[in-house]
């Protein structure tokens, strides 16, 4: 009686074993296929964006300016009534037009900005700083917000720093403008650009030459075609280092002196321009061996393809028949006029006779490489013991030699400016801000640009949409899709259906007659569970 109550339990707890292990699996199972098939569509597909309340960011610490336009006016600045120079009357005027107002599709309201709104016009406008800046001890940071709400085909979204002079007026800010830096986005056609251009000034003559900077090696197509706000920013140090970073991500850096285009510094010697080259200097490293004779067996007149005279004529070729014939079915247009036009043919079409057969009309032997011949004989190349290598002319001091090893030390500025000629309308500037100090530059970046990025965030398309935008646009995406969902789903199945995996659990032995289990009662049963195998896969 013991014994079967005994075997009772044994069996009610393999039972209770076996249904929480089957139960912890397709329990495991089911959060898993519930996550993937509904979890995932709430996170690709939820019913709203979050909504980013705007809030105009507030200027912190040192800083030479700050705009934010959100007070709705253009308060400060100055539009430009110049005309350039030396250009028809019709284009000469600085005639744009600017407005300060929302994006057309802004996904933060009250959030304004100043918009250059006409195409193939001449824009400038611009504004006092709050003091100059002084190139001295201290780093430059100049960052500003753009977004090319249409796309941009040809122009410009670039700043321009103008250097500190008694004459500066903003009212005729023009092209010809003395600048101190210039940074920012260009493009035209396929040609992206991210400028920084520096005017140096050269202590021997006072004169000023533009330093480009090197051209980012990254991709900087998306930044032009995505229609998304993006944050640049130039930061110069005293100790002549660069970097400018698009959304707070470096894309270009290197030194004023080492990375700019012509170089700041001239080369210490140039090459004589009076120095020529000797009549009698000999800059041929190989020369024809003069000793050379052609040999006696040189053909020079042998042809390089020969009629191979072992083939022969197949059978069955159609000597008589010509390959072409005149076309049986054609007729001379109605309008032909043999006076105009001369005798009318009639046009040619392959001879069916000579479909069946190997070829028609006179058969010639094939041609074949002539195993004699050698061409035209030349004598062999030597060393040429006169060689005296490249000529070039000889090294002298350069008379407009300088050394500037702090070309940080650029003319001061005193205003900002955008002078831009465009052949796309609605692009968006915002949170135009100066400073020496990082911290306060990322504090304005975080409150105005990071709430941009933020709310464009929240209101982009779900995960999966945007999965399948993507793969229209590159339908190889398909395949890489179907690797990685579908078929790890399949060998979900095929495991659950067909394979097995061991499982030990401990019940009691069958041996023991206590109504009490203990540790010690207890023993390893071995089971199959294809469900397990699920769980190891999750």
């Amino acid at each position: 009686m013991i014994r079967d109550k005994s075997q009772i339990q044994l069996k009610q707890l393999k039972l209770k074993v076996k249904a929480e292990v089957g139960q912890c699996i397709l329990g495991k199972y089911f959060i898993y296929t519930h996550y993937f098939s509904f979890g995932a569509v709430n996170l690709f597909n939820s019913s709203g964006p979050p909504v980013v309340t705007y809030k105009a960011p507030e200027p912190r610490g040192e800083h030479f300016f700050a705009e934010s336009f959100d007070k709705g006016t253009l308060d400060g600045w100055v539009v430009s009534q110049a005309k350039k120079d030396d250009i028809d009357e019709e284009i000469a005027k600085y005639d744009g037009k600017w407005e300060v107002e929302e994006m057309k599709d802004t996904k933060l309201p009250g959030d304004k900005g100043l918009v250059l709104k006409s195409r193939a016009k001449h824009h400038a406008i611009s504004a006092l700083l709050l003091r100059p800046f002084t190139f001295d001890t201290k780093p430059l940071i100049v960052q500003y917000e753009v977004n090319f709400q249409n796309g941009i085909d040809c122009g410009g979204a670039y700043v321009k720093l103008l250097s500190q002079s008694p004459d500066l007026s903003l009212a005729q800010f023009v092209d010809k403008t003395p600048y101190t830096i210039m940074f920012g986005p260009d493009k035209c056609g396929e040609d992206y650009k991210l400028h920084f251009i520096f005017r140096h000034k050269n202590p021997k003559t006072g004169e000023y030459e533009e330093k480009h900077a090197k051209k980012p090696e990254s991709d900087l197509r998306t930044y032009y075609t995505d229609k998304k706000t993006h944050l640049y920013t130039l930061v110069l140090n005293p100790d002549n280092s660069f970097e400018i970073l698009v959304d707070q991500t470096v894309v270009n850096s290197g030194s004023l002196l080492s990375d700019m285009t012509p170089s700041v510094n001239p080369p210490a010697e140039i090459e004589d321009p009076d120095d020529h080259k000797p009549e009698d200097w000999d800059e041929r490293p190989k020369i024809q061996d003069p000793d050379a004779v052609k040999p006696d067996d040189w053909d020079e007149d042998a042809p390089a393809k020969i009629p191979d005279e072992d083939a022969v004529k197949p059978d069955g070729w159609l000597d008589d028949e010509p390959e072409y014939i005149a076309d049986p079915d054609a007729i001379k247009p109605e309008d032909w006029d043999e006076d105009m036009d001369g005798e009318w043919e009639a046009p040619q079409v392959p001879n069916p006779a000579c479909e069946s057969a190997p070829g028609c009309g006179k058969w010639e032997r094939p041609m074949i490489d002539n195993p004699n011949y050698k061409g035209k004989w030349k004598p062999p190349m030597i060393d040429n013991p006169n060689y005296q290598g490249v000529w070039k002319p000889r090294k002298i001091p350069n008379p407009d030699f300088f050394e500037d090893l702090h070309p940080f030390r650029m003319t001061p500025v005193s205003a900002v400016g955008l002078e831009l000629w465009s052949m796309s309308s609605d692009i968006f500037f915002d949170n135009f801000f100066i400073t020496y100090d990082r911290n306060t530059a990322e504090l304005w970046a975080d409150e105005g640009w990071g709430l941009k990025k933020a709310a464009e965030g929240a209101a982009e398309p779900g995960l999966m949409n945007q999965m399948i935008s993507a793969a229209e646009e590159k339908p190889w995406l398909w395949v890489v899709y179907v690797l990685t969902v579908a078929l790890p789903l399949v060998l979900i199945i095929v495991f659950c259906c067909t394979g097995k995996v061991c499982v030990y659990v401990q019940v009691p032995s069958p041996g023991n007659r206590q109504t009490q289990t203990r540790p010690s009662d207890f023993q390893t049963e071995k089971r199959d569970s294809s469900l397990l195998t699920v769980l190891e896969l999750i």
